[in-house]
Parts: structure tokens; C-alpha cells; sequence
């Protein structure tokens, strides 16, 4: 059975007359009627009772009208879907975030990015800045947000926004007012980063520890934002986390200050493959830089 047969089928179901049919169609008649001839064959199947005054289909022909109809809109769809992937580069975008970006931000981008590419499969992934570069390079993945800087000539970076830095605390832990009273945590428990995991992240940490003149005493250690968050509000340690953070965390229990007197901010980035510029990809970078957080 081939798509020719199915066609000549739904004509000469439509028409119900083989003339008209076979002039829709831009073929002769006996050619037509041998083509209904196989299908019927094959089938093992009459689909049309024919004789000198009409043609009318029989209920398995019925049935058959019916199915075949489902199945040529179905192939409609299909190929629009496929013709829209085509156009979308392909039917996958994964993009990559560290743990410190507000999700809300994230969320709002696969929204957007979902109405204007309806047919395309959005992806999200957790991953330090480190592992996103070299996914990057690798084509595991489209699109990151990393906390910078990158030594890549095969991708493109983008700043987002410059993040400051906020102690936290668990408040019926410690008693702190302002900035001023930092010196006075040198003996607290700090939670950071974990070192091999966001090596540039917790020597920036380090450095601002010294401006306040003391060296933490790290006691634990996590490779998620909010984990060392939790950790925190436990009554686990203190800890220093990036001021973005801060802005959108409401939790009565936590306390944070700003740290304002240092003038050290690390910056937020939107990566891409320098030879990347889809359509998906434009977009979503267009629609992050003018939503600075």
C-alpha cells in the first residue's frame, strides 16, 4: 500500500463518481479505478459499491474514509512540527545556571522562549561555572549563566549583572547590627563553597574575609547556594553569598548585611558558542540583558 493509493481513495470518496475524481486528480480513469482495484485487494476489502447511476462507499469503505482523514492530518501535523524544528535550529536547547541565580529569572526566560518556540524542548541544568564551560566547548549544552570569568576562545560571553556580597546569618545564632560588627565573627563557624568546585568563587570569598581582618574558619563546606543557606538557618555556621541572594531570600529566621565597604562584586554572565547564532539563542540573550536583576 502506498500514499498514492490512500489519495486516490479519499478523491474518489469525496466525489463519489470516477470521472469527477480522476479529473481532480489529473489522471485518466481506468488507471484510477485499477489503482482502487489493488487497495481493495490488498485490504481484502470492498470500499465502494459501484454500478451504471452512482458510487457510494460500503461501511468498511466508511470506516476507512474516516481513518485515512485522521491519519493525512495527523501527517499534516507532523510535518509542520518538522518543518518548525528545522526552522528552530533543533528540537533541543539546554541551558545551564549556577545555583546563586534567583529562579524566578529562569523561569521567566523558558516562558518566554516556550511562546516563540512552541516545538522546541527546553532543558535546565544545575552546574557550577567550571563544568558549564566545558559543556559549552563540548556542545552539551547551548546557553550558561556563570559567575565569570572565562578563558575560552570558543565561547561568547555576555555580562548580566556586577553581584555584590551579604553575610548571612541564623539570627538567634549571632547578633550582628551592621558591617561594622564583622570583625567580631572571626571566631563563627563559616560555611562556603567547596573549594574544587567553585575554586574562583571561594578565593574571592577568602579576599573578603581578609578586608575585614580575619581568616574564616571554614567548617563546612556545599556545592549548592541553597544548601549553605539551609546549613545557615540550622545554626550550622555563617556565610558570605552573593548579595542577589540576599534581595530574594524572605525567610524571618535568616538576617543578612550587606557588605558595602569592600569594593569587590563578581561578574554574572550569559555564554554562548561563538559560533552559535540561532534564532533560540538571540532571543534568549535578548530577552535576559535588559532583566537585570
Amino acid at each position: 500500500m502506498e500514499l498514492r493509493h490512500l489519495k486516490y481513495f479519499l478523491a474518489v470518496a469525496e466525489e463519489l463518481n470516477f470521472t469527477k475524481a480522476s479529473e481532480k486528480l489529473f489522471i485518466s480513469q481506468p488507471p484510477l479505478s485499477r489503482q482502487i482495484a489493488e487497495l481493495e485487494e490488498e485490504l481484502q476489502a470492498k470500499l465502494f459499491i459501484r454500478n451504471n447511476k452512482k458510487v457510494e462507499l460500503t461501511e468498511a469503505g466508511k470506516y476507512f474514509e474516516k481513518e485515512i482523514k485522521t491519519l493525512f492530518q495527523n501527517l499534516e501535523l507532523i510535518s509542520a512540527k518538522t518543518k518548525k524544528i528545522a526552522e528552530n535550529v533543533s528540537g533541543e536547547f539546554r541551558i545551564a545556571y549556577i545555583s546563586s541565580i534567583y529562579s524566578a529569572v529562569i523561569s521567566d526566560l523558558i516562558k518566554h522562549l516556550k511562546k516563540q518556540f512552541p516545538y522546541v524542548n527546553f532543558k535546565l541544568f544545575e552546574i557550577s561555572t567550571a563544568k558549564q564551560i566545558t559543556a559549552l566547548e563540548q556542545g552539551k549544552i547551548e546557553m550558561g549563566i556563570i559567575r565569570s570569568p572565562v578563558k575560552s576562545p570558543k565561547i561568547k560571553s555576555d555580562l548580566w549583572f556586577k553581584d555584590g556580597f551579604s553575610l548571612v546569618y541564623n539570627k538567634k545564632s549571632v547578633q550582628i547590627k551592621s558591617e561594622n560588627d564583622i570583625l567580631q565573627l572571626k571566631n563563627e563557624t563559616f560555611v562556603f563553597f567547596n573549594k574544587d568546585y567553585a575554586p574562583h568563587y571561594h578565593e574571592v570569598l577568602l579576599e573578603l574575609c581578609a578586608f575585614y581582618g580575619f581568616t574564616p574558619k571554614i567548617i563546612h563546606e556545599a556545592n549548592n547556594i541553597n544548601s549553605i543557606v539551609q546549613l545557615v538557618k540550622n545554626g550550622l555556621g555563617i556565610s558570605i553569598v552573593p548579595s542577589n541572594i540576599a534581595k530574594n531570600n524572605h525567610d524571618p529566621e535568616i538576617g543578612f548585611v550587606e557588605l558595602k565597604k569592600v569594593n569587590l562584586k563578581t561578574d554574572v554572565s550569559i555564554i554562548t558558542s561563538r559560533e552559535d547564532d540561532s534564532e533560540i539563542t538571540q532571543s534568549a540573550v535578548a530577552f535576559l540583558l535588559p532583566q537585570r536583576p
